[in-house]
């Protein structure tokens, strides 16, 4: 089985930073792409960043300029640096991942609680 495993959540305040990490483990011939998702209370998932396994990224507008997505491929994790962080990027936020066949794994989810 594979589990994507999340750290670096909590609570900040606005203008503050958090820095979240994605380590995938279990039995994984390749991942490609990977990237982070976020809900927030009564509203749709939505993609937050995304990156290749070359390292071209993709990110949201609401959060271009103030988040940076970065992956270690030889240690399976993804990261998000989130700066700036204002009280609409509060939410539970998604690790994600693509392996081989294209399976999508999914991580349980960290919560992120901006205050203003």
């Amino acid at each position: 089985q594979v589990q994507l495993v999340e750290s670096g959540g909590g609570l900040v305040q606005a203008g503050g930073s958090l820095r979240l990490s994605c380590a995938a483990s279990g039995i994984i011939f390749r991942i490609n792409d990977m990237g982070w998702h976020r809900q927030a209370p009564g509203k749709q998932r939505e993609l937050v960043a995304a990156i290749t396994r070359g390292g071209s990224t993709n990110y949201t507008d609401s959060v271009k300029g103030r988040f940076t997505i970065s992956r270690d491929n030889a240690k399976n994790t993804v990261y998000l640096q989130m700066n700036s962080l204002k009280p609409e990027d509060t939410a539970v936020y998604y690790c994600n991942a693509v392996g081989s066949y294209s399976r999508r794994y999914w991580g349980q989810g960290t919560q992120v609680t901006v205050s203003s």
